[in-house]
């Protein structure tokens, strides 16, 4: 039996809701006239939707006249827990939006959370090329699931195998030095949790050379074939004037030909002393979108080469602030049992000194009180400009906590994209803004 039903508009027109039913049935229904517009759900558990997300679409034959994003699928409450743990524990939540780019989301949090403290500059030298080194490489391998899935998603799924390939070897590398492959939770107020390894520069030289070595397969892959080409030029279209109206940024405004990159714009940890090109294109489409993210993931290795050195010079200093009512009380170490604290610091607070032992008591169970105010920072994310607005009465905890996540802004400007294309251009559309729904729900 057909699942499916007609509603009269009340102007002389008919849509068709189609919830799955006889297909046939329908088009046979349907094949002598010409004024009904099929309205059809895409998602929210279609596979092309970049997470739980629901496309309500009228359709004209296979023409799309409107689209209706439906977002909260995935919604998890994770502003609001925020008000309930302390400026520490936030990060663990914040961690888990953008689950493809978590180190962005860290990062921008314990930026915003160091601003309100005042102990921006108070930050150690190396601290700061740790966060700019995994961030790079977060750049890299949410950048290789943009492209991999893009592919994958119009038929290539060659494209797909060799993204995923590469990013497995950025997680190996997060989890050797952070203990985990995701929800690291490894950016914190002051710093970092933990220094690299023993053998963290031989890895990190060993990934840089991987990357350098096998990047160039993507573009091999993409960059000049006529397939991909056609089915991304003049796709998703938005120029300039649209990024603005709409607040596009990352690589979906740097393809109409801005060069708009925050870390050369409105620079944090040290980036300004970077040497990297701001990747651009001036098509204003899927196919731009794409050039863009190709070339930050040479740009990415780039800084990554200039972080080696600089790790190899700062050898030793430390990684987190000097304030020990605000640093961690622990240098963490990754044991065979998972990541707890190093055997030097039990043995202090348990052994050597009931101060030591108060203090790390206090901190981690009630945290450090940060001075009361608001403030708003931003990073240059994966897909644009991540912000996270920070109020503080003063407490121990988050007054409120909000991120501007560049995808949900960009969810907003499908139907920019997408209303008179083709059915079959929206899930390129949508693979091209790539948008995750932890970030986008949050």
């Amino acid at each position: 039996m057909s699942e499916h039903s007609t509603i009269d508009t009340g102007t002389g027109r008919h849509e068709y809701l189609a919830q799955g039913g006889d297909w046939d049935e329908i088009v046979s229904e349907n094949a002598e006239r010409g004024d009904e517009t099929i309205v059809i759900n895409f998602g929210p558990s279609h596979p092309s939707t970049h997470g739980v997300m629901r496309l309500i679409m009228e359709l004209d034959g296979e023409t799309v006249t409107k689209v209706r994003p439906g977002i909260g699928f995935l919604h998890t409450g994770i502003e609001k827990n925020m008000e309930y743990r302390t400026w520490t524990q936030g990060v663990t939540f914040m961690t888990r939006c953008n689950y493809v780019a978590n180190f962005f989301n860290e990062a921008v949090y314990c930026l915003a959370v160091e601003k309100l403290l005042g102990i921006t500059d108070q930050i150690p030298e190396r601290a700061s090329i740790l966060r700019v080194m995994i961030m790079e490489i977060n750049r890299i391998s949410s950048h290789l699931v943009a492209i991999g899935t893009g592919g994958l998603e119009l038929g290539a799924t060659s494209v797909a195998e060799v993204g995923l390939r590469e990013r497995e070897i950025c997680l190996e590398f997060n989890q050797a030095v952070t203990g985990l492959r995701m929800n690291n939770a490894w950016i914190r107020p002051g710093g970092t949790a933990t220094d690299l390894p023993e053998n963290g520069l031989d890895m990190l030289r060993d990934l840089i050379k991987r990357m350098e070595d096998n990047i160039p397969e993507i573009d091999q892959f993409f960059t000049a074939n006529p397939i991909f080409r056609s089915r991304t030029r003049g796709v998703g279209y938005m120029d300039l004037s649209g990024c603005m109206a709409m607040g596009a940024t990352g690589p979906v405004l740097r393809s109409t030909g801005l060069p708009w990159d925050l870390r050369r714009k409105q620079p944090y940890c040290g980036y300004e002393t970077y040497d990297f090109d701001v990747q651009t294109a001036d098509t204003c489409d899927a196919y731009g979108r794409y050039k863009v993210r190709l070339g930050e993931l040479f740009e990415s290795v780039k800084i990554l080469k200039q972080c080696l050195e600089r790790l190899k010079d700062t050898q030793g200093q430390p990684h987190m602030v000097a304030d020990k009512k605000i640093a961690w009380p622990a240098e963490l170490a990754i044991g065979p049992d998972g990541q707890g604290n190093s055997n030097e610091h039990i043995k202090h607070i348990m052994g050597e000194s009931m101060e030591a032992l108060i203090h790390h008591f206090k901190i981690v169970t009630e945290g450090f009180a940060v001075p009361a105010g608001q403030v708003y920072q931003t990073v240059e994310g994966a897909g644009g400009e991540l912000g996270c607005h920070l109020v503080s009465d003063g407490g121990v905890r988050p007054y409120r906590s909000h991120l501007r996540d560049p995808g949900f802004i960009h969810v907003q400007s499908i139907p920019a994209m997408t209303e008179g294309a083709m059915l079959s251009d929206v899930v390129v559309v949508l693979a091209s803004l790539d948008p995750v729904l932890g970030g986008v729900d949050r």
